[in-house]
């Protein structure tokens, strides 16, 4: 087995994803998100398994009126951050499968980390945008509502903290 190499030095990693931004909004006119890609490819799953709900929903005929679902800017992006990853992975020698167990894998973690998720993606809806879009995109064009968004969400992780720490060691 080759031993695991350092994952990239965090500060080159961030100036390298500013100017991946940064040519995004100058070559595209886009910026960078995720959430849009999981609601673009479920508007394409629904308008082929049944078009006639597609056709009734606002939601899902917003997601179809640009074309294909499945080539809109986001998707394309997303599938680039998968390829990128792979790629990352085996440049640092991190491709090994394996399974990593919880200290003390409980009902609780498992719950908590489910709403968790589930609470991340109502508020990704209500606020228009996922997490990264929001503070990267967001914050680069100095959207107030962006700047708003990311500090709630650090107070709420603050507050959250200390009331979820008992479940994990």
């Amino acid at each position: 087995m080759r031993p695991l190499r350092s994952y990239a030095d965090p500060h080159l990693a961030g100036v390298c994803l500013g100017l991946v931004l940064l040519a995004c909004f100058a070559l595209t006119g886009q910026g960078l998100g995720a959430s849009g890609a999981f609601a673009s490819v479920a508007s394409g799953v629904i308008s082929n398994v049944s078009p006639e709900t597609a056709a009734h929903s606002a939601y899902f005929r917003s997601y179809l009126q640009d074309g294909s679902p499945w080539t809109a800017w986001i998707v394309v992006e997303i599938v680039g951050v998968l390829i990128g990853a792979a790629v990352s992975a085996a440049l640092a020698g991190r491709t090994r499968s394996m399974f990593v167990r919880a200290a003390r894998p409980s009902a609780g973690k498992l719950f908590a980390s489910v709403a968790g998720g589930i609470l991340m993606g109502i508020g990704a809806a209500l606020a228009r945008g996922c997490t990264s879009g929001l503070a990267l995109s967001g914050g680069a064009v100095l959207s107030v509502g962006a700047w708003i968004f990311m500090g709630t969400l650090f107070l709420a992780g603050f507050v959250a903290a200390p009331l979820v720490r008992r479940l994990w060691p």
